[in-house]
Parts: structure tokens; sequence; C-alpha cells
């Protein structure tokens, strides 16, 4: 366990110099989670024997809607296919992440209705539940919730690792690339790997717990009211680690114009060519 002047270290990292809460239960899962960072730079090494497993397994205990397991995993290792993920990643926008083929392993996250579809169909049953919008984002939700215990699992074996949104700019390519079946899609990738410590990574901060939390009811707060003390936090983050100077604002605003999706404005026919047809 670490002492305390460690979990206020952990607590500035997260929040910088914006109010902080005080009153945190602190065990070691809780310390783990908040010192969670996105890591983009791997040693060579190969995921040591029994990784993989070992996350899968914490993925598979994570919450799963009606118990249906509508969620799968394809875990890339070889080197061209990393390399054409990492091509993936490229977009009018963006240039890519080459940091993707180097990384030992890529795991591809499928909201994956497949077998539910197939089941049905074997048992005599009409299947329209996979029409609707409903489906694909339970399917969606499952896939996240595996993932993301995946993740906590991979770094509490010393591992680190960083989602990949982007490759749902091409998704038809990638859904070709890796053989999927109708109804299942990637719905982000994982980088995964041990962290370099020559090229570490660092916690990112994240708006003030006001800003996100409500109690009992929605809370609507005018902009101005939070957004000086983040962005003062998001600004010295990013001088203390030499990265280029915007404000968060200018990432948001950037993030809502259509170069931002670099194809991904292709996806709902996507999904409905892979059978969702999202009534």
């Amino acid at each position: 366990m670490t002492d305390s002047s460690q979990r206020d270290a952990l607590l500035e990292a997260r929040y910088g110099q914006q109010a902080a809460p005080v009153n945190i239960i602190w065990n070691e899962q809780i310390e783990a989670l908040l010192a969670h960072r996105s890591v983009r730079a791997f040693t060579d090494e190969p995921l040591p024997d029994g990784a993989l497993e070992t996350v899968v397994a914490a993925a598979q205990s994570a919450s799963t809607s009606s118990n249906l397991h509508q969620w799968s995993l394809v875990a890339v290792s070889d080197p061209e296919t990393k390399a054409e993920l990492a091509r993936l990643t490229h977009g009018a926008e963006f240039t890519g992440f080459d940091f993707v083929a180097q990384a030992p392993s890529v795991l591809l996250w499928i909201a994956d209705m497949s077998r539910s579809h197939a089941i049905s169909v074997e048992q005599g049953g009409k299947p329209v539940v996979t029409d609707y919008v409903d489906a694909f984002l339970m399917a969606s939700v499952d896939a996240a919730l595996a993932a993301q215990n995946g993740l906590v699992a991979a770094e509490a074996i010393g591992l680190g690792g960083v989602y990949l949104g982007s490759l749902r700019n091409h998704a038809k390519e990638l859904s070709d690339l890796i053989g999927l079946p109708a109804y299942a899609y990637v719905v982000f990738g994982m980088a995964v790997g041990t962290p370099d410590p020559h090229r570490p990574s660092a916690v990112h901060p994240r708006p003030a717990q006001d800003v996100v939390l409500h109690r009992e009811r929605y809370r609507t707060r005018p902009v101005e009211e939070w957004i000086e003390d983040y962005e003062t936090a998001f600004k010295a983050f990013r001088a203390e680690y030499g990265l280029r100077d915007k404000t968060w604002s200018h990432s948001v605003a950037v993030s809502t114009g259509l170069d931002y999706m670099d194809g991904r404005e292709n996806l709902r026919r996507t999904l409905e060519e892979r059978g969702y047809l999202l009534r």
C-alpha cells in the first residue's frame, strides 16, 4: 500500500490544481485504477505466457447483458497483419499510429451477435431483435465492459495499453481483414505490451468531479463555470511533457467536425451491410 503523499500525488496527477475529492476510500485496486495511463511505446518483448488468457478471463468476468456474452476478441501478433492494422488507423485528418505495428499484440474487441443469431435460427426462432438499435448498443456495451476489465487485468500483470477507436475509420476493410461473420463488427482495438521504460507515458488530467458527478438529478452548468480550471490543468500537463500548445476546447471543437471522422461517417452503411439494420 502506498503512503498518503503518494496517494496525494495520484490525485494531483489526475486532477491537476482543480478541486480533488478528499474522501477517497483507498486500497491497492483503487490506486491502480487512478494510476491508469495510455501506453503507446512498448518494448520488443512478446506478451508473457498466460497473459492473453488472463486478460480474457478478466474480460469474461465483466457484466454481460442478459448473460448473452455478445462479444468476441481477435488477438493479432502477426507482423504483417499489425502493419495493416496500423495502415487502417490512417485517415484524412490523422496520419495513423505507427506504434500499432510495433506493439507486441493488438486486441480487436468485437460486438458479436453472430452466435446469438445462429442459435436463434437453429432453434427455429426469428432473430428480429438484431434489426434494432438496442441490439447494436447491447453488444457494443458488452464489448466495452469486457475490454475495460481486460485492460485493468493487463495493467495488473505489468503490461500497458491504449484503445484504438481509429480502427473504426475503415470498418469494412477491417471486417474483411479478419474474416468477421455477419452481425459482428470491431468496436475498437487495443495495443498491448510491456511499457518501454525509456519512453514513459503519463497520467492525463480529468475535469473536476463536480463537472461529471450529479446527485439525484442532472444539473446543467454553464461551461464558463468550470472550463478555465480544467484548461489550466490540461495546458500544464501538455507543457510539462513538451506537447504542442493547444486548448482542450479546441480539441473538442475539432472532434465535432466532419474531418475528424476520417471515414467513420461510413460506419452506418458498413453496419447495415453486416446485418445491423439499426431500426
